[in-house]
């Protein structure tokens, strides 16, 4: 089956768990779907754009450049994985980066910005579950982080974004999502729009959305097992 044919029946079929997933939910939140073409080649993209998901994810900026540029379709890139500081300025030119995960990486990219002349949207990676392995803010440091991004001019903090861990159970996957969300209000209550959770992935996005994912970040189910 070519890409396109056997992506767009993913897409559709993934539609529908997020839909049933937002109904069971109950939070009626909008949800953005995005294709995560990590490893995957420029017609990964393509086929996502003609399936009708227009947002793509990329882990690694220098991958993710040499797609941009061969990649005619309009997408919005979302910088997905950890990103190191002096990858900062290639991150400016991504949608919006999930992966904020230091202070020393916010005033980083918020120079970058600054030079390409643009806001910046970001979102506050937060390590709910304190695994040693991911990166992130624990929660309780986020008061901290939050007063230093009120003075970071370029950026545009739209929310938060998680990573559950790997094959946990439903109860953990749920604690996670809601300490996510709980995070989300924390930036809000610091003064931040701060809207979006992006939360979810190909083993657990139906729960990340009955808890109250906007976004979720997709690649094995749409593209199949990476390489």
């Amino acid at each position: 089956m070519p890409i396109s044919d056997h992506v767009a029946t993913m897409v559709a079929e993934v539609r529908e768990r997020i839909a049933a997933a937002r109904e069971r939910g109950g939070h009626g939140q909008d949800v953005t779907l995005i294709a995560v073409t990590k490893t995957h080649g420029p017609d990964a993209v393509t086929a996502a754009w003609d399936a009708g998901v227009h947002d793509v994810g990329e882990n690694k900026v220098q991958e993710a450049e040499s797609k941009m540029a061969q990649v005619t379709v309009p997408v919005r890139w979302h910088l997905i994985g950890h990103l190191q500081r002096n990858k900062a300025k290639n991150a400016a030119k991504f949608d919006l980066v999930h992966s904020l995960d230091s202070e020393r990486l916010a005033v980083a990219l918020d120079e970058a910005a600054g030079e390409a002349q643009r806001v910046l949207e970001v979102l506050v990676q937060v390590n709910v579950s304190g695994e040693s392995t991911k990166s992130g803010f624990a929660p309780h440091d986020l008061p901290t982080i939050a007063e230093r991004l009120h003075v970071c001019s370029n950026l545009r903090v739209r929310g938060v974004m998680t990573m559950a861990p790997f094959d946990a159970d439903e109860s953990v996957l749920r604690a996670v999502f809601r300490g996510t969300r709980d995070a989300r209000t924390q930036l809000q209550a610091a003064g931040f729009g701060a809207e979006w959770l992006s939360m979810g992935m190909s083993g657990d996005y139906e729960v990340a959305v009955e808890e109250g994912a906007t976004h979720v970040r997709l690649g094995t189910v749409l593209f199949g097992s990476r390489t």
